[in-house]
């Protein structure tokens, strides 16, 4: 078994460490030993926490002989983007500035993970600050390579996870997503990921100092997992899910919701707002469809979701305004290059006056509603996390046609994010070597019927990784 514990499915892992057929620390060792293997090739894990991993794998291996009740994710190895706090190891942003910013204590859903047994093995790589662009390429730890193809980017900004978990150097990878961090990483490596609602996990992004920040990023930011398997996701959204003191924005609503008359509908838009899909991707959505047709949902192909145009533009203008004052300080950080991305849009985007700003937060509100309407009508929607397959490396921080390629690819992603409601990204197989993939999209607070539907897709066209990296 020894030889193939890094394979294995997160629950499948923990019942093992449970049942005592592996210990804690030869679990942890297994992964290790990948990371040693392949992390060389792929430069996903930024900062190892060996010591530290086999230090809590021990102490989980001496709670199980001495009869205490172990968690659910017992023993389970879990990667943490570099923008998320994990206590006594510094939060580095990917960026030269915060090498030795050390967190004094785990983020939220570090510490709900660390509490259900899971076991922080390493921080994972992002783009310089999160702001460089895409493709996960940061200045303190250079390029993430997708194993799949090192010619295309794993996307990002939570790539260095995607890569982590695909290549199999952890069961899990703990991102967070304000527009496709998770989704798009996870279509391009051939993983599932889960951006939850609103409000659904709780969170405290105040890493760099004691203030909250603004309400878009209050809004649009949420901490997600990637897995291999969406049982993977299943069971750490359930971790996940819940209340804590550190964030009021986080609602104590039931994880699993009621059961809705069936069969349950599901609204089909290949192409948001009509602005081009690959084939590839078209191609997907359909094989997806037919898996859930085959499930018994009512599957439905509709014009198109609501607003995305609108609310595109909001989300854009209403980022820019309250990013503005701080630009100059965060572009010296960011650097030479790294820079570009955010500076077109900045250029581009005019920052809203009082009254404008006044205005859009209305807009918000209403596109939200809008949505809320779509998704009574329709509980599920079936789309693209991307409209292409994997793009090259740096693409959106080339030049303005690459940029607007780009945003445009990831539209869906965008405008769900905007919108607070909960999306599961979900492999559907490979097309000319490079992973295919789609997105689930639900009523706010029904991650469940995500799953759901993501299982049904899953259980008919099977799961793509762990994969070798084919460099």
């Amino acid at each position: 078994m020894q030889d193939a514990l890094w394979k294995m499915s997160a629950p499948a892992q923990a019942e093992a460490v449970r049942g005592a057929q592996v210990s804690a620390v030869e679990l942890v060792d297994s992964h290790l030993d990948r990371i040693a293997e392949v992390n060389p090739q792929v430069n996903a894990v930024t900062q190892l926490l060996a010591g530290r991993a086999r230090e809590a794998a021990e102490r989980t291996d001496r709670r199980r002989a001495a009869g205490e009740a172990l968690g659910p994710l017992a023993g389970v190895p879990f990667t943490v983007k570099e923008s998320t706090a994990v206590e006594g190891v510094p939060t580095t942003f990917g960026t030269e500035r915060f090498r030795d910013l050390v967190a004094p204590a785990d983020a939220p859903p570090v510490a709900r993970l660390r509490a259900a047994g899971a076991v922080p093995i390493g921080h994972s790589n992002i783009p310089t600050l999160i702001l460089a662009g895409m493709h996960t390429r940061s200045e303190l730890f250079g390029d993430t390579v997708n194993p799949w193809d090192a010619s295309r980017t794993p996307g990002g900004s939570s790539g260095g996870d995607a890569v982590a978990v695909a290549t199999g150097m952890a069961a899990l990878g703990l991102g967070n997503d304000s527009g496709g961090s998770v989704r798009v990483p996870a279509q391009f490596c051939g993983v599932a990921g889960l951006k939850p609602s609103t409000g659904r996990f709780p969170a405290d992004h105040r890493v760099l100092g004691p203030d909250d920040p603004g309400p878009a990023s209050q809004m649009l930011v949420t901490d997600g997992p990637l897995a291999r398997c969406v049982g993977d996701l299943r069971l750490v959204y359930e971790v996940l899910a819940g209340t804590d003191p550190r964030d009021p924005r986080a609602v104590p609503v039931p994880a699993y919701g009621e059961a809705l008359p069936g069969p349950l509908k599901v609204a089909v838009v290949a192409d948001p707002g009509e602005h081009g899909v690959h084939p590839a991707v078209r191609g997907a959505i359909e094989t997806a469809a037919g898996a859930l047709r085959d499930a018994g949902y009512d599957v439905r192909e509709v014009p198109d979701v609501p607003r995305l145009d609108e609310a595109l533009e909001a989300y854009g203008r209403i980022t820019v305004t309250e990013f503005a004052p701080t630009w100059p300080v965060v572009r010296k950080l960011l650097g030479e290059g790294g820079d570009r991305y955010i500076g077109m849009a900045m250029e581009r985007t005019p920052p809203a006056s009082a009254e404008e700003f006044m205005k859009l937060m209305g807009t918000w509100m209403a596109i939200r509603r809008s949505w809320a309407e779509f998704l009574d009508a329709y509980p599920l929607l079936l789309g693209p996390s991307f409209t292409e397959p994997p793009v090259e490396p740096g693409l959106e921080s080339r030049d303005g046609a690459g940029r607007d390629r780009v945003g445009a690819g990831l539209r869906l992603c965008s405008v769900t994010s905007f919108v607070g409601v909960p999306g599961v990204a979900v492999p559907t197989g490979v097309v000319d070597g490079l992973p295919t993939g789609v997105q689930i999209v639900g009523r706010a607070f029904r991650e469940d019927l995500c799953l759901d539907a993501a299982q049904a897709i899953e259980d008919r066209l099977g799961v793509l990784t762990p994969v070798d990296p084919r460099i």
